[in-house]
Order: structure tokens, then sequence, then C-alpha cells
């Protein structure tokens, strides 16, 4: 476990290694990368945050509204993502999604100890919205459960709950998918190229927002058999009904627009993800469940243009009011 030393985001952040030892999917040493912003005065609960595919956390926006609610703000980039990738690595690639747990964890165990066991928030966007409700399920088997940990609800942010597209492609192509994946995990799958979303989004193209494009590519890293197998068990694992202990937020743009390339309605549909089946597969989370769906939002509701990302925030503030996380 590393000391906290400045992260390049600035601002007051700054950032540890969770040292994971030997990859067991056989890529090296791995490790997690926790960042931290500097906390409100005094610490009212905490939030931990969890990225999606071909993304790490970037958000200083998002930070800053939890701080200002009296949330002390972490964020967790998992194994071979972002900031925690090493040489070598394949880019978010894990055989098995429970492998986070481990991570997940340990930076759930860190920020009760720099907290006084505050109760803690979790947030997820895309495959972290899978990742997260997946890990919850199992922690809430443990003795004590979810809220014996200390979480205390969930905000998910256009989560990743089916595999979009024809529907061949949830049926027999999933299970050609997970033959390959048993003898050729690595490969890639041969999909069409786009960078409509990435490009919507970062100031080079078309949007206003500034990251790390060797991080968050504009056009998404390439899609291996084993990942998108281990990310079907996960599907079905939800599909099949979860019990994650504490209330959820679900969060979606109001329509989906598939799109290879920029055009201005890719600004206000979600591009990546079907939002019928984020509809469809939230009651499967277990305890309450609030969906809200966000007009004119893009995949993550949270870097849409100023009027739906506003709107989203303002859902997320009522939300924490009425479960009584944050005074009236």
């Amino acid at each position: 476990m590393s000391d906290w030393t400045p992260d390049d985001l600035g601002h007051g952040y700054e950032k540890r290694t969770i040292a994971l030892g030997e990859d067991p999917d056989g890529e090296g040493t791995i490790e997690a990368t926790l960042v931290r912003h500097t906390p409100p005065d005094p610490v009212r609960a905490a939030v931990l945050y969890v990225h999606g595919f071909s993304d790490y956390f970037f958000q200083d926006e998002m930070a800053r509204f939890y701080t200002e609610r009296g949330f002390a703000f972490y964020a967790l980039d998992l194994r071979k993502c972002g900031r925690s990738r090493r040489p070598g690595q394949t880019g978010h690639y894990v055989s098995d999604l429970a492998m986070y747990d481990r991570e997940l964890d340990e930076a759930l165990a860190i920020v009760r100890r720099e907290t006084g066991d505050k109760p803690v928030l979790m947030s997820g966007h895309s495959t972290g919205g899978l990742i997260i409700p997946l890990w919850l399920d199992r922690m809430n088997r443990r003795p004590g459960g979810t809220k014996g940990a200390g979480v205390v609800g969930v905000v998910l942010n256009s989560p990743w709950f089916d595999l979009q597209g024809k529907s061949w492609m949830r049926t027999v192509g999933t299970r050609v998918i997970a033959a390959v994946a048993r003898f050729r995990p690595k490969d890639m799958i041969n999909l069409p190229a786009t960078d409509a979303y990435g490009s919507s989004l970062h100031v080079s193209g078309h949007g206003e927002w500034e990251f790390n494009t060797a991080f968050k590519p504009l056009n998404g890293f390439p899609v291996s058999y084993g990942w998108l197998t281990a990310i079907r068990r996960g599907h079905a694992q939800l599909h099949r009904g979860l019990d994650i202990g504490v209330p959820s937020l679900v969060l979606r743009s109001t329509r989906s627009r598939p799109a290879r390339s920029w055009s201005p309605d890719v600004d206000e549909a979600d591009v990546v993800l079907d939002v019928k089946q984020i509809a469809r597969w939230s009651g499967c989370l277990g305890d309450a469940v609030t969906v809200v769906p966000v007009d004119k939002a893009r995949h993550d509701v949270f870097i849409s243009k100023k009027e739906p990302r506003e709107a989203a925030y303002a859902v997320v503030d009522t939300w924490l009011r009425a479960t009584g996380l944050i005074g009236s």
C-alpha cells in the first residue's frame, strides 16, 4: 500500500496505489488506484465512485458536487484501467468480474478508516454500474450485510445491465463468444470502428471535456472475447435477481441513438447502451429502486450538455435529501 501523493488532476486531488499482487489472468503485477479530493469540514458521509469501460476518473465537477454537500469524495481506477494500467497489460481485461472485489473491499476499508466509519454511498457508471451491484450482492450475503459494511445507498449512471444490439447477440452470439473465450480469451472481437461518443465529449472534437485519451480513447478500447464473456456472466447474475441490501438511484437518458460518427443528435442521446434495457432490468437490484430518465442526456449523464447535466445533479440532490444523507 502506498502513501497519498499528488494526482495529475491537481485541484486538491491525491492518489494512492492498492497493490494486488500477481494477476490471476497472467499479466504480471497488478494494482488499483484510489483517488481522493480534499474533504469537507466536517465530513457528513463519503462517496466511492467506480468508472466504466474505456474510462477512468476525471470528473472534477462530480467531486465538487459531493464535497459541497459534506461528502468525502473518493474514486477508484480499477486494475488495468486508467492510472492503474501498466505496460503490457490488456486494457480493462478481467476474466471474472468478482476479481474486482479485492480492490473494492480495500478501497471501502480505506474510505471508512479515513472518514471515521461515516456512511458510504457507492456511485458507478456503465460497466462500473454492473460491477458495483454484483459486488454488493456478494457483500450482502456476508455477516452484517451491506449496511453492516457501512454502505447506505447506490447511484448508478447508465448502468450496463444487458448486451445492446440485435437479439441474436444475447443468445447464440453470447454462446459463440464464450466458446472462443475458452481458447483465445484475449483475442479481440472485430467490431465496427466508432468515435461518435468520444468525439462528442473531448475538446479536440465536439465536446467540452479535457481528459487523458490514453486512459479514455475517443474510439474506446478494443473488446476481447474473455472480457465480454465475464460481462455476460455478470448480466446473467443480475437478471436472476440481486439483493444489494440498500436503496438505489438509477439515472439514464430518455433515448438511445446508435451512431458511428458524430452528429448533433449524438449529444442528446445514449449512443453506447440501450436505455430500454436499463429500464427493464433495474428492478433486479433488490431493495428500493428509483429510476429517473434524464431528457437529452448522453451515455454518461454527468458529462452531458449543461442542461441535462444540471437536471441529473438536481435529481441526485433530491434523492440524497430523501434518504437523509444530507439535510433538507
